[in-house]
């Protein structure tokens, strides 16, 4: 067969696709209806939308444009979706920074991700501003006060917050170059596959690496989500807790919310409480949340009869074991949908969809167009998949939500993305419906005289005691068995915990390898500002602690 010489077929074509149309269609389309809620205020989308153009307009004059990287160091306010949709709109790279980032860390990204500019509110300007001279990148804030628009980069205030004023003009306020630019008229249009977000994991098994994110994996991510996962409404409301410069926030709460024209609960850091005082106050309908989260809506819920009119929640970033689901559905009347993605893959990959009935403990079906498979995890180099239907193994993942690779790191990204399939170094399985199952990390999983114990298992167990409110099941290195079976125990409020009793109630219900031979009973566990449990702190911590 003869081919004709055709260049359309090749390159990238004429397509445009931007990930901020998700904030601006909305606005074009329904300016009057509520967009965010923060702080007693409500923000319609007509003014959100104009308020990141006056933004994109301010940073436009900055220099910046197409390609460049904007980084952000900001909470869960107004700002962060003014500063993401702008940098967006600009066709620039948005680089959103962890919170609880040090000076060296946030330096690291800066350096590593090559940003242009960096956007700090003033909260965190402590440790921002002395990593951003380091890294000579010009910094820019929000939230800072007027009378404090000369502080010193570094110099924090007597409440810890923003710094004390002094010459003026070192700290340059976004809010006043907006206030004096003009704002864009248009969204600034970019490849489908171009970059949009750079992401950086967490560190956990070494240095961070920043995952690039394309508009059409994010953009891909919310349509096929509205379409099967979801049944979101226009007039939801949906809780807002998740950290926003997370992928779970930014996508599953914040753009999936704006591209349906629902309403955002902001709430700047997670306390149960006053969370609980959000979805009653605005009449919430959809929560989001970590497993951690899950948790203290419970005891939330023992302290307060106020109910909001949940329809149903989402959980996902670890695994929820399902007595906390049950209770949690008990308790507020909604039925949780886990679903399961990461950093690399924008981020969800499977999910509970609303459309059909639950299958606690497990993630539910993969995305529309997203194919998930098993492989042996013990293969390196190459994929080897294990067809068999509940095969355990590695799960991997290949589809539309895809990250563009790690950003200069191609031997990292060879060795995560091998023969188009991505490693996730999840442990788990796919039955014959389909359904996807996570048993553990790769990482996290113990051996102990030669037998895998999976601590997620062992944790779902334990969340079944009634004095337990959180348990965290780690491994530690031990001489005689390989690796001991250690857990870290938080008593539910009001409650005491006997170490003997926790190790009896496990040894009842699970095989003999299994049940932790230590309990290390702990007024709280250690949480990132993700609200993941902090496994490896957990570790170095205890790993003195011998098994008796």
């Amino acid at each position: 067969m003869t081919h004709r010489p055709d260049q359309a077929i090749d390159g990238d074509g004429y397509g445009t696709l931007s990930a901020a149309s998700i904030l601006a269609e909305t606005a074009r389309r329904t300016p009057a209806a509520p967009a965010l809620h923060f702080m007693g205020a409500t923000i319609p989308y007509g003014r959100l939308w104009d308020e990141a153009r006056a933004y994109a307009g301010a940073l436009q004059a900055r220099g910046i444009g197409p390609g460049d990287r904007v980084a952000m160091i900001v909470p869960n306010v107004p700002d962060f979706a003014r500063v993401y949709y702008a940098a967006l709109a600009l066709g620039a790279i948005v680089v959103p920074v962890h919170l609880l980032f040090k000076a060296e860390e946030i330096e690291f990204v800066l350096r590593d991700s090559g940003a242009d500019l960096v956007v700090v509110a003033a909260p965190m300007l402590a440790e921002a501003a002395p990593a951003a001279a380091a890294a000579g990148v010009p910094l820019v804030t929000v939230l800072l006060p007027v009378d404090a628009a000369g502080a010193a980069p570094g110099g924090a205030g007597a409440d810890g917050g923003a710094p004390a004023s002094t010459a003026a003009g070192a700290l340059p306020r976004l809010e006043a170059e907006a206030a004096a630019a003009t704002p864009i008229a248009r969204i600034v249009p970019t490849r489908p596959t171009d970059a949009a977000t750079i992401l950086y994991t967490s560190g956990t098994t070494g240095t961070p690496k920043g995952a690039v994110g394309s508009h059409l994996a994010i953009v891909e991510q919310v349509h096929t989500a509205l379409i099967d996962s979801f049944d979101m409404r226009a007039d939801d409301v949906v809780f807002g807790g998740l950290p926003l410069f997370h992928a779970f926030g930014q996508t599953s709460v914040m753009n999936i919310s704006f591209r349906r024209g629902a309403s955002v609960i902001l709430l700047p850091k997670f306390d149960p409480d006053a969370a609980l005082e959000l979805l009653n106050a605005h009449r919430a309908t959809v929560f989001t949340g970590v497993p951690t989260m899950f948790v203290g809506m419970l005891e939330a819920a023992g302290r307060s009869e106020a109910r909001p009119p949940l329809r149903f929640a989402v959980s996902g970033g670890a695994a929820l074991p399902v007595a906390v689901l049950e209770a949690f559905a008990a308790a507020y009347g909604a039925e949780v949908h886990e679903g399961y993605g990461l950093t690399e893959t924008a981020p969800t990959v499977s999910f509970n969809t609303v459309a059909e009935p639950i299958r606690p403990g497990t993630v539910g079906r993969p995305l529309w167009g997203v194919d998930v498979a098993v492989a042996d995890d013990a293969v390196e180099g190459r994929i080897a998949l294990l067809e068999e239907p509940g095969a355990l193994g590695e799960i991997v993942v290949r589809g539309h939500n895809l990250m563009k690779g790690y950003l200069g790191r191609p031997d990292a990204s060879a060795e995560t993305v091998v023969d188009g399939w991505f490693r996730t170094g999840d442990l788990g399985s796919v039955d014959a419906d389909g359904i996807v199952t996570i048993t553990d990390r790769k990482k996290d999983m113990i051996v102990r005289n030669g037998y895998n114990v999976y601590p997620t298992e062992v944790e779902a167990v334990l969340a079944r005691h009634p004095d337990v409110a959180m348990a965290a099941v780690f491994g530690i290195a031990d001489a005689v068995h390989g690796q001991e079976v250690h857990v870290a125990v938080v008593a539910r409020e009001g409650r005491a915990v006997d170490a003997d009793a926790v190790i009896a109630f496990a040894k009842e219900r699970i095989a003999a390898y299994k049940y932790p031979r230590v309990v290390h009973l702990v007024e709280e566990l250690p949480i990132g500002a993700s609200g993941k449990v902090l496994k490896r702190a957990l570790v170095e911590r205890f790993a003195a602690v011998p098994a008796e």
